[in-house]
């Protein structure tokens, strides 16, 4: 029997198709997928008590879905998600916006094509930005980040002001990640979905990273497949799947993110 033997290009279009096909993602709204990804970050090990931020751009231009300050993100519900103006003022649902959520305009502003940011200070990332050491996309699962996350070597302190929105988001450049110095991680991306997706695995790419030093240097990966496997792995229905996966895992515990 003489063996099939197809181009890789193929199994690319063939697989592409078949997600399209078969991966289901269910109509949530703005609101229950900002909180579902709140709690997905939160059961990931996110949680810094209210330190953290996740925006969504709102339909109208300008404007933009987030947690009301004081809530964990465990806590996260549609029904506390509240949407603001472009300076933070509250234009529909009720609470206090995070002062924090500044910086995030500023990449906003400056990045049409990003629709979602994800802040958090998870304990991976927090270890390597204590240590001045960049983020090493050397592995299958983290190769989304591979030439595709900055670094920020100088902590510009609190980001409550316009100054920390400039310098941060001229550093994050047009990369979807950045690496914090002192502070945490930053996810910039085309979706939430996407956003929430980089948020958990830029974590787990720091826990890699912190684990394969302890025992070893941490060998390079041929940057051609990398790139390969980056594209692979950002495709926008795996991606959709994916974050399917994690808010099912929310999802069986209760529903209330959703409500």
């Amino acid at each position: 029997m003489t063996a099939i033997i197809r181009p890789k290009e193929a199994y690319h279009q063939q697989t592409a198709r078949n997600m399209e096909k078969f991966l289901y993602v269910p109509d949530w709204t703005v609101q229950q997928k900002l909180a579902l990804t709140c709690r997905i970050l939160a059961a990931e090990g996110h949680e810094s008590a209210l330190a953290g931020q996740i925006t969504v751009r709102g339909e109208r231009p300008g404007t933009y879905w987030m947690l009301s300050f004081g809530l964990g993100f465990d806590e996260a519900m549609a029904s506390n998600v509240v949407l603001v103006d472009d300076d933070l003022n509250i234009l529909e649902g009720d609470g206090m916006v995070n002062p924090s959520n500044r910086f995030h305009l500023w990449v906003y502003r400056h990045r049409p094509n990003v629709n979602a940011i994800v802040h958090t200070h998870p304990p991976y990332v927090s270890a390597l930005s204590l240590i001045g050491e960049p983020l090493v996309a050397a592995h299958m699962d983290t190769s989304m980040f591979f030439d595709d996350c900055a670094y920020l070597a100088e902590w510009p302190g609190a980001p409550i002001g316009d100054e920390e929105g400039r310098i941060i988001h001229e550093a994050l450049g047009d990369k979807r990640a950045i690496l914090l110095a002192h502070h945490g991680q930053l996810v910039a991306a085309a979706s939430i979905e996407e956003s929430c997706v980089l948020g958990v695995f830029i974590e787990r790419a720091a826990r890699m990273q912190v684990l394969a030093r302890s025992i070893g240097e941490i060998k390079p990966i041929n940057a051609d497949h990398a790139r390969e496997a980056h594209d692979y792995r950002l495709k926008p229905k795996a991606i959709a799947g994916t974050f399917h996966y994690f808010a099912r895992r929310i999802l069986k515990q209760d529903d209330e993110a959703l409500r």
